[in-house]
């Protein structure tokens, strides 16, 4: 899963960066919702966060979204959406048709996830990973429209699948990550969400964090 990851404002995140920040939609937020417009370091659920996603047009734009669906009758946001069921699960079915999005980072954050001698989940060290040879991890990813005090904005969620090999021993699943190659192909809302989800990224280099 993913529940955590960071933007730096590196030379290939800055442009996404400081264009979803001039957007008046994010200053909007900021006031109305009270979230922070800055979109970098460690994002946490909740946050506001530069997402690659379609325009009106159909090409390939910058907004600034906020990570997590929310429902009622449910005290958290849904942050991450499993893709083996997103085009069948009513919640996320229609953004999975026509509203797909890319979140660019450059790592996500894992923590190792194991039994205790007793039987007990435990949550152990903290790693970054992020793919081979890359300076950017796309995270392939679902958005809508939600409405709070009179404003409409957009809001997003992680797709996750099962892990390779070498991930697997941190935890049960890992986001989707997308090659660059893929992105238009991912978010056009004409697109085959299907056919993407097979170009994913396997390859990764995973690193202990602080």
């Amino acid at each position: 899963m993913c529940t955590r990851f960071y933007a730096a404002l590196s030379p290939e995140l800055r442009p996404f960066i400081e264009a979803a920040r001039k957007m008046n939609i994010a200053e909007q937020m900021m006031r109305f919702l009270a979230k922070p417009i800055n979109m970098t370091g460690e994002i946490r659920p909740t946050d506001m966060a530069a997402v690659i996603a379609p325009n009106k047009r159909g090409e390939r734009a910058v907004f600034p979204m906020l990570w997590g669906f929310y429902e009622e009758n449910l005290h958290r946001p849904l942050v991450n959406c499993r893709v083996e069921t997103a085009r069948v699960k009513p919640l996320w079915s229609d953004s999975w048709k026509q509203r797909r999005c890319v979140i660019p980072a450059s790592y996500y954050f894992e923590w190792k996830h194991y039994t205790d001698i007793y039987g007990k989940p435990r949550t152990g060290d903290k790693y970054a990973i992020q793919p081979c040879g890359s300076d950017v991890t796309y995270l392939a990813g679902l958005y809508r429209i939600e409405e709070m005090r009179n404003l409409r904005y957009p809001v997003f969620a992680v797709l996750t699948r099962e892990p390779t090999e070498e991930l697997r021993e941190i935890h049960d699943r890992m986001p989707l990550i997308l090659p660059e190659s893929a992105v238009d192909e991912w978010i056009s809302p004409d697109g085959e969400p299907n056919k993407v989800v097979g170009k994913a990224v396997t390859e990764v280099v995973i690193e202990r964090a602080n």
